[in-house]
């Protein structure tokens, strides 16, 4: 049996001295998931503001995947079937807010 959905995904960026936030929601209709994300420019870099809103935006759908995921994954166990629970690879020459 076919089914569709359709979940709209926004994303909310904030840029301030050098720093750029990014929000990113997804509602389901039975859950809403925010990520998060930052990209902190170098003071000896030039200023690019479409680089940090890239950085910033991918972090912050990056960790709003994971969170998709890790439901998906307890759900899966909470129907009683088994899950392989894999390893996120890191992201090299990222940095990710503390």
């Amino acid at each position: 049996m076919p089914h569709t959905v359709e979940w709209k995904v926004r994303l909310y960026l904030f840029e301030d001295e050098g720093s750029t936030k990014a929000r990113a929601v997804v509602d389901t209709g039975a859950t809403a998931l925010t990520g998060h994300g930052v990209a902190h420019r170098n003071p000896a870099d030039t200023d690019v503001p479409e680089i940090g809103d890239e950085l910033a935006a991918g972090r912050a759908m990056y960790d709003l995947a994971q969170q998709l995921v890790g439901a998906a994954e307890r759900d899966i166990e909470g129907v009683g079937a088994p899950t392989t629970r894999r390893n996120t690879p890191s992201m090299p020459g990222w940095r990710w807010p503390q």
